[in-house]
């Protein structure tokens, strides 16, 4: 089940053309989980990357911490509705992670602590679009928010950065994940509203 927090706010004016159809503004940060947190510390964190022909790139967290990062400013905007505004986080590109990776994949999975999954296209990983986070707003990322690192792809609907990053898939063929099986849309782009499978 689905849990949220309360409190948000309305939209700001100015700031409509930001604002993708169907969204409104608000200052906190919700909440949304499909299921209870995980709690994992870093020393036992582990993040892997296999390929189509199954071979396996892996960092341990202190080797995640060693690679260089950026710090992304974005907007970000959940599938419930809500939008947040100029959000800055800390994490290594995939761009940096995927470098030495060979792979003619065009998909990915992203699987999760605690089982969680979602899909993607692999270019959108690419070209400076997606992180691994592990600070948000200059503070370590909280377990509530996908800590201690979660995917960061802000160009599509929220639950696409899945938190609790554990691993990527490569693949040839797509295949969905939690809520995409669930009748969430395949892509989730917030500018054409693909919340749902016939969106």
């Amino acid at each position: 089940m689905a849990t949220f927090t309360r409190g948000f706010h309305g939209r700001r004016r100015g700031e409509d053309d930001r604002l993708p159809p169907g969204q409104y503004l608000t200052d906190d940060f919700p909440v949304l989980s499909a299921g209870p947190t995980p709690r994992v510390l870093p020393s036992e964190w582990e993040f892997t990357v296999e390929t189509e022909a199954g071979q396996v790139h892996r960092w341990s967290w202190r080797e995640l911490m060693a690679l260089p990062s950026e710090t992304p400013t974005v907007d970000i905007h959940c599938v419930t509705t809500w939008s947040k505004l100029d959000t800055t986080w800390q994490g290594v590109s995939l761009d940096v992670l995927l470098e030495d990776v060979e792979t003619v994949a065009e998909y990915a999975l992203v699987h999760s602590y605690g089982g969680y999954t979602t899909n993607l296209p692999l270019e959108d990983l690419l070209d400076g679009k997606a992180w691994i986070a592990y600070r948000y707003g200059g503070e370590e990322l909280q377990p509530q928010h996908g800590g201690p690192a979660r995917l960061l792809v802000p160009h599509l609907y929220f639950w696409k950065s899945a938190k609790w990053v554990r691993s990527i898939q490569l693949l040839n063929e797509d295949s969905p994940g939690f809520w995409e099986t669930a009748g969430y849309n395949n892509y989730g782009d917030p500018w054409r509203e693909q919340r749902y499978a016939d969106d």
